[in-house]
């Protein structure tokens, strides 16, 4: 190396502190004897760094595994039933030829009526509703349609004058009872139920076997001025679906009923809110009136209509298919 280079090196060389020539480049990361600076990564996340580390997942016990394949497949295979049940039934409905009165069924059905809807009625909560309609009943009552006396433990047999459970204030409770059907076998049952459960009533009490169609006023009573033999109620309950002509039979209901204060009640099932229950009602609806005496999917809103009677109250329950109604006579012109 020439002098002039060799000068110059040591020139530089003194320039720098003492501490600079030794030094060296510190290290990015925490070095082994933890000496070194504490220096995160360019890409760590400080907010990450004392997260929690999510545990494993809790393997699923064998049996609890096989409880839920049992369960799925028991499911499967009951929807599967139900399937075929009603495209079995579909097909049976179809085939029938049922005659458009059907009500000669009752007479076959009598003896095991109450059996077969009572689960019916009490999942739906029936008994409550008709306790609610027959709670209306006053004065001189018919109720037609009677059946097997499903009604009977609602009404109020005699009189008085105060509130009902309502609140209502008037006349209330039934002056005279009569039951019509056209059954005689469900007439017997209703009139031995009657008198388990009424064993001293005061009140007159008529069991009739005649077509709801058919019935007349009843007899005047001379004691009672004005009298004009109409009755203040008609009760029918379920009984629209079995008459060959429903709407006649409401129009002549509407006669027999006192003109200007007198109710006609209700209680029914007919045709839904939806149209996909209705294809189903309709579907099953010669089979279900063949086997039960009953056409369940009438359009009742529209059997009313028809009437002509004056809707006082409508309700309707079930996706529509329970329907009540308070009627009264449509009103005379002056």
């Amino acid at each position: 190396m020439s002098a002039p280079r060799v000068g110059r090196a040591a020139l530089k060389k003194a320039k720098l502190p003492a501490s600079a020539s030794a030094s060296k480049p510190a290290p990015r990361f925490p070095v082994a004897d933890g000496t070194g600076p504490k220096t995160l990564p360019k890409r760590a996340n400080q907010h990450l760094k004392d997260l929690p580390s999510t545990p494993p997942p809790t393997p699923v016990s064998p049996r609890i595994m096989t409880i839920l394949g049992v369960s799925a497949l028991t499911l499967s295979t009951y929807i599967g039933y139900l399937y075929a049940s009603y495209r079995r039934e579909v097909t049976q409905s179809q085939s029938l030829s049922v005659p458009h009165d059907v009500s000669d069924r009752y007479n076959h059905t009598a003896r095991t009526f109450d059996a077969d809807v009572e689960m019916s009625e009490k999942v739906m909560r029936m008994g409550s509703k008709r306790a609610d309609l027959i709670s209306r009943a006053r004065g001189d009552v018919l109720e037609v349609s009677c059946g097997t006396g499903r009604n009977l433990q609602y009404y109020e047999l005699g009189q008085r004058r105060g509130l009902d459970n309502k609140g209502r204030v008037g006349v209330h409770g039934c002056r005279s009872v009569t039951f019509v059907d056209l059954s005689p076998e469900m007439v017997e049952i209703t009139k031995a139920k009657f008198a388990k459960q009424f064993p001293e009533h005061e009140v007159p009490v008529n069991f009739e076997v005649q077509d709801a169609a058919g019935v007349s006023r009843r007899p005047v009573d001379p004691s009672r001025k004005g009298d004009e033999g109409y009755y203040d109620t008609v009760v029918q309950t379920m009984g629209l679906c079995s008459m060959p002509d429903p709407v006649g039979t409401l129009r002549h209901l509407g006669t027999v009923v006192e003109p200007n204060k007198g109710e006609i009640l209700l209680l029914e099932h007919g045709r839904s809110h939806y149209d996909w229950l209705n294809r189903i009602l309709d579907n099953l609806a010669s089979a279900h009136a063949d086997r039960h005496g009953c056409w369940w999917n009438r359009d009742i809103g529209k059997i009313v209509r028809d009437s002509g009677l004056e809707v006082v109250e409508e309700k309707r329950w079930h996706f529509g298919t329970t329907w009540k109604y308070v009627l009264r006579p449509a009103r005379r012109e002056e």
